[in-house]
């Protein structure tokens, strides 16, 4: 019975490190790649049929429409709000739980500020590159 908990424990970490990530990626390959071959078929289709229809026009009307300049900007901004509140919440709940009187570098407390360091680090990345990049932006959008 120990050999199986010990088995057990050893596939848990593999399957969560090694078999979802790899899932993951495979899932999202597929995808689109099957999204890309039903695209491809009613252009063929189209061209097939021969019934006046511009398959260039087509082809265009049925790509993934591109997000503008302004568009990523808001995303990166809202990212950045995002990450840095969790981030903020993450770390104001780590300090409360250690006024609580738990020992701040305990599982959960310790877990919570970490995460809240790790997020309010990537916010406040994502809000420097929306600074960084909001002044080029609005000068290509004038010209």
């Amino acid at each position: 019975m120990k050999d199986f908990e010990g088995i057990v424990a050893l596939c848990i970490p593999i399957a969560i490190c090694v078999v979802l990530p790899v899932m993951v990626v495979w899932i999202t390959f597929r995808a689109q790649m099957n999204r890309d071959n039903k695209r491809t078929e009613v252009l063929i289709k189209a061209i097939e049929s021969n019934n006046g229809i511009d398959a260039d026009k087509l082809a265009e009307a049925m790509s993934k429409p591109r997000k503008t300049a302004s568009e990523i900007l808001n995303q990166r901004l809202l990212r950045g709000c995002i990450f840095s509140l969790v981030g903020l919440a993450l770390m104001i709940s780590s300090v409360i739980m250690g006024i609580g009187g738990e020992d701040m570098f305990d599982n959960v407390p310790g877990l919570f500020l970490f995460t809240g360091l790790a997020s309010v680090a990537v916010g406040i990345s994502y809000l420097i590159v929306y600074f960084v990049t909001r002044g080029k932006v609005a000068g290509d959008m004038e010209r």
